[in-house]
């Protein structure tokens, strides 16, 4: 488990959900930045990333880490130099399905299309600071 621990409350109010309270934190962690995103990741995290063409069970080494925290924080410009974060893949998925609706008032034009983003899912195997 990436974090320390982990305490399971219900929500306030009528309905059933459960909100999960994270207290604590990993004691290593690294800022990456992949797909025009960045992620916080820990040893052990399993996350959705863009689509990284990788076939599934290979490596994957991402090289752009922006930050590294294993007791003193390290934060590069742009990138903390020698600093690397080993991830395996462990398969493509696919998003939740997003409608897009575009309609124009009194001309009768409307027009309904659906999008499903593609993912790789990968696990955090190691932080190289």
């Amino acid at each position: 488990m990436p974090h320390n621990e982990v305490e399971v409350c219900p929500s306030k109010g009528q309905h059933h959900s459960w909100r999960v309270m994270i207290i604590g934190g990993a004691s290593m962690y690294a800022i990456i930045a992949t797909g025009g995103k960045q992620y916080k990741v820990a040893e052990g995290d399993i996350i959705n990333v863009e689509k990284l063409g990788v076939e599934a069970g290979a490596n994957y080494t991402f090289d752009q880490v922006l930050a590294v925290n294993d007791g003193s924080m390290k934060i590069g410009n742009p990138t903390v130099s020698g600093a690397t974060v080993t991830a395996s893949i462990v398969g493509d998925v696919k998003g939740n399905k997003v409608i897009v609706y575009k309609y124009k008032r009194k001309s009768g034009y409307h027009k309904k299309n659906g999008h499903r983003q593609n993912y790789t899912r990968i696990k955090i195997e190691k932080i190289n600071a």
